[in-house]
């Protein structure tokens, strides 16, 4: 396995990504605009994986999923199951903390229409395999999405085929334990493909897992 490279805020590795950001900042001065980097715990046992920052939510304010509709079932639920010490995300400096939790995405700039490409997904999977292998043996991550899914299967070097996406699947892995939710975007809230209480199931499974191990 090649060495992992730090992340950096400054990466411009995806041309196609760095020119959307530099469009996207063009035409809105006081957004952050950069790849944005995880949050969380730095020993957290719980990994949230999603698919890349929103347009006015990660990719303005620079922390994952604040200020965006996403994120509003995302740490509501977090506070819920005791992994925040407040239910909202709204800015950097709003106080929130997480608790054993951190938050990742697949991809770490804002891709057009909210699609990376294979190419792009593949570039930034160094920096996720990065965050795999510093949790401790045993624990959780929990993908939103069939892309996140799927990244950290491959950052992993794990053959899709072996690990179906479904919601609320568990899969386990070598040293650690994957389970899936539909992504908690507005789509799939506001059509009743993820519900509240499917959510809280997926969490509640998590920290059941936890508790466990």
């Amino acid at each position: 396995m090649k060495s992992a490279e730090v992340f950096s805020s400054d990466c411009r590795k995806c041309k196609r990504l760095s020119g959307f950001l530099g469009q996207v900042k063009s035409e809105h001065p006081d957004y952050y605009c950069k790849p944005v980097k995880p949050f969380g715990d730095r020993k957290a046992r719980l990994l949230i994986v999603g698919l890349a920052p929103g347009m006015h939510g990660a990719n303005a304010t620079g922390r994952p999923f604040t200020g965006d509709f996403a994120g509003i079932l995302l740490y509501e639920t977090l506070y819920k199951f005791g992994f925040s010490n407040r239910p909202d995300s709204t800015a950097l400096g709003d106080g929130l903390e997480l608790k054993n939790c951190r938050i990742t995405n697949a991809v770490k700039c804002l891709p057009p229409q909210n699609k990376p490409t294979g190419e792009e997904i593949s570039v930034c999977n160094d920096f996720l395999r990065q965050e795999l292998e510093a949790l401790p043996t045993g624990s959780i991550v929990l993908a939103l999405g069939t892309i996140a899914h799927n990244a950290v299967l491959k950052a992993l070097g794990l053959k899709y085929s072996a690990y179906k996406f479904g919601h609320g699947h568990l899969h386990r892995l070598p040293r650690l334990v994957l389970i899936d939710s539909y992504h908690c975007s507005r789509y799939n809230t506001q059509t009743r493909r993820l519900t509240d209480k499917m959510f809280h199931d997926v969490f509640r499974q998590a920290q059941a897992l936890l508790n466990t191990n």
